[in-house]
């Protein structure tokens, strides 16, 4: 029979298979079973088989990033975080002046087009300089019905996000959803009043819970309470064990649940590339031990997490179990984006990670072909 098979414990949607196996053929899972496998040309074996991790956040890697003008630069940093299981992404810029990020989209539309990515998510630049972090407060403007249109007018765009305070956010929600987006919330100082129409408009996603966005209160739950409350709402999550202690990725993942917990990497072009000095958006960021700050402050900017580490780290430091991991890297961002992927099933693209007893990455198959 064609194809290869590869054997192991598989993580399925319906739980792990202890010595299981996946039929691939022409870059689609055939089958998956416990019982007598098909005979196929190779068969390859791990200790555990997942699918491929998704990145809805990642701003670059490898020592690139994705406002460069330079392809080579947006495929080294798809190919880095390939090498650690990512086998899908979308590329996301932060805040620039409008002019400036439809020319990088347009940049970035052949990538699209091949595959190299899986969309655009522009962070920025609508968001409130209150809770600008890492963005740079002088680019950063309501949206407006033009711009928002010429964003999308690209059809690279797959998610943005805003603060819903700003003036004309509700409207920009409801136009980037009517334009096929995703409205994600971030990067604001809202209190719960302003954050709930912006829901009821059709916001979908929380931009790294917790980082960017006034703290919780007990009497004003502000956009944190109402977004992991909020039953319509995934939360992205960066767990690199620097911007949420262990304790609030498990309280916020058990709250939230399988069904809304999405880890993201927020990862910047030093992710892999070592300490040292990096431009973001036009921003000094200083990397040290692995951390990323503004040059001359302690705000966070981005975080240097692969997406292997952050399926790690779920498990071993937040004490969540591998098919909660497995559901926060793959399954809930493919459904978020509409893809046929994220889970080890009959007709799902073939993107699969093989992992040791320690869980890293050994193998990375995309769409049936090894890449790494």
């Amino acid at each position: 029979m064609a194809g290869q098979l590869i054997t192991g414990r598989i993580v399925t949607p319906d739980g792990v298979l202890d010595d299981g196996w996946l039929h691939i053929d022409g870059g689609k899972i055939k089958a998956v079973g416990t019982d007598q496998a098909p005979a196929t040309e190779r068969t390859t074996r791990a200790d555990w088989v997942v699918p491929g991790f998704i990145d809805i956040h990642c701003h670059g890697g490898g020592g690139a990033a994705f406002t460069s003008p330079n392809p080579d630069d947006i495929r080294t940093a798809t190919a880095f975080h390939a090498r650690h299981g990512t086998t899908t992404l979308l590329a996301s810029l932060v805040s620039r002046p409008i002019p400036e990020l439809v020319e990088q989209l347009a940049i970035l539309r052949e990538h699209v087009t091949d595959g190299v990515i899986a969309g655009v998510h522009l962070e920025g630049p609508f968001l409130a300089e209150a809770r600008c972090g890492a963005h740079d407060p002088a680019i950063l403007t309501p949206p407006d019905r033009d711009s928002v249109a010429a964003l999308l007018d690209t059809g690279q765009v797959r998610m943005v996000t805003l603060a819903p305070e700003l003036d004309g956010a509700i409207d920009a929600v409801k136009q980037l959803v009517d334009g096929g987006s995703i409205a994600a919330i971030g990067h604001t100082d809202a209190v719960e009043s302003l954050v709930l129409p912006a829901i009821d408009a059709g916001a979908t996603v929380a931009t790294h819970l917790f980082n960017g966005m006034r703290p919780l209160h007990h009497r004003e739950p502000g956009p944190i309470g109402a977004l992991l409350d909020d039953e319509r709402v995934s939360v992205e999550l960066i767990c690199d064990l620097v911007h949420l202690s262990p304790t609030i990725v498990r309280m916020a993942a058990q709250h939230a649940g399988t069904n809304r917990t999405v880890l993201v990497t927020d990862a910047i072009s030093a992710t892999g590339a070592g300490d040292g000095q990096y431009q973001l958006g036009g921003l000094t960021i200083e990397v040290r031990d692995g951390v990323p700050t503004v040059q001359g402050s302690n705000s966070l900017a981005g975080s240097t997490l692969t997406m292997d580490a952050a399926f790690r780290n779920l498990i071993t430091a937040c004490g969540l179990d591998i098919t909660a991991a497995v559901a926060a890297t793959a399954a809930r961002p493919a459904d978020l984006l509409g893809l046929d992927t994220g889970r080890l099933a009959a007709g799902k693209s073939a993107d699969v990670v093989l992992l040791d007893d320690k869980l890293q990455v050994e193998r990375v198959l995309q769409r049936g072909n090894w890449i790494a």
